[in-house]
């Protein structure tokens, strides 16, 4: 199985794996296998099968409830995305038998880029430019991930019935009961959360148009390309479902990591400076094909409002003895940062703009 320490392959299931792999016609010999990440997170493990180098991704050493329908979710965006414009790793196999890694599992092309949340390549530290149309490109993609066809697709299944936009507050509305009734969480720890549900709920549009959704778009979930301003893939798409598209278009701009910025993750790409400005990046989406609308203000409160939830997790599974108090702060302070701009877009004070 996966080493809890190293979030890599023991021997025996690299045993298992290469036995799968000739089975699948892939290669013979699974050489070269470096962790990626690995701890609680879903486990990512680079590897060589025959001198290809791919990508593994399975769940953690200790899966949750929810770890393999998360697998089947990302294989059928990687199938549904196959062939399309929308920069994304290649699928290569998949596996849902347990008889292999006790979990289900995909390999994946191993995506040529890096990601800004972590380090920057030498060209975007030189040129100023790049940084600047890194992020028009940025929102362009994102904007064609919202219209790539989906009909008919693998991903179609996972669209649940009713109305996406009606789902919403309430969903957040019950996260937020099932965290105040953990011990030691107070009430108000989110300032302001009651009411942003209750102008959301009163300002809901009154329609949308399906498209697939993200769910967490911003650069820490993004591959750039190291030697062109363009994206390589994204990646973690663990929360993207069939919904309305407008939602990745505020949370790309609230993640927007120009100020205000609630969560600070671009890491060294934002303290260079000269990336595109949020207005710069709503005309690229618009440009690209993405929706034009009159109601972007709620968009940008919504994706405040469930960002700021989940992420307030956290601090709850901190108070409950699973996560790090420094985690569980930081994350904390900045739900509370989400929780008052969304308030001030829903006053009409908005801070994106």
């Amino acid at each position: 199985m996966v080493s809890g320490i190293t979030g890599t392959l023991d021997a025996t299931a690299v045993a298992a794996l290469t036995g799968w792999v000739r089975a699948e016609g892939l290669g013979s010999e699974i050489t070269d296998v470096v962790p990626l990440t690995g701890g609680s997170q879903n486990v990512v493990v680079r590897l060589s099968v025959d001198g290809r180098r791919l990508v593994l991704r399975r769940p953690p050493p200790h899966p949750r409830p929810n770890s393999d329908r998360t697998m089947q979710r990302e294989i059928a965006v990687l199938r549904t995305l196959a062939g399309s414009a929308v920069p994304h790793p290649v699928l290569v196999a998949a596996c849902e038998d347990h008889d292999v890694l006790g979990v289900v599992f995909y390999l994946m092309e191993e995506v040529d880029g890096f990601n800004p949340g972590n380090e920057i390549a030498p060209a975007y530290l030189a040129d100023p430019l790049m940084r600047h149309h890194v992020g028009v490109n940025y929102a362009a993609d994102v904007a064609r991930l919202g219209q790539a066809p989906w009909q008919g697709s693998p991903l179609e299944d996972w669209k649940r019935p009713g109305s996406f936009l009606e789902r919403q507050v309430p969903q957040w509305r019950t996260t937020m009961a099932a965290y105040r009734a953990q011990d030691g969480y107070a009430h108000d720890s989110l300032p302001g959360v009651d009411e942003l549900c209750d102008w959301l709920q009163a300002h809901q549009p009154a329609e949308y148009v399906s498209g697939i959704v993200h769910g967490d778009i911003h650069l820490n979930n993004t591959m750039l390309r190291r030697d062109s301003p363009e994206v390589a893939a994204f990646v973690d798409w663990e929360m993207c479902t069939i919904g309305d598209p407008l939602l990745d278009l505020g949370w790309m701009l609230v993640c927007w990591p120009v100020a205000p910025d609630p969560l600070g993750s671009a890491g060294h790409l934002a303290e260079l400076g000269g990336l595109a400005e949020r207005t710069e990046l709503l005309e690229a989406y618009c440009a690209a094909g993405g929706r034009r609308t009159e109601h972007l203000d709620w968009y940008l409160a919504l994706a405040c409002l469930k960002l700021g939830v989940v992420i307030e997790g956290t601090w709850v599974r901190y108070l409950a003895g699973l996560a790090s108090r420094e985690a569980g702060e930081r994350l904390h302070a900045s739900a509370v940062t989400l929780m008052g701009l969304g308030s001030a877009v829903a006053a009409g004070d908005n801070p994106f703009r």
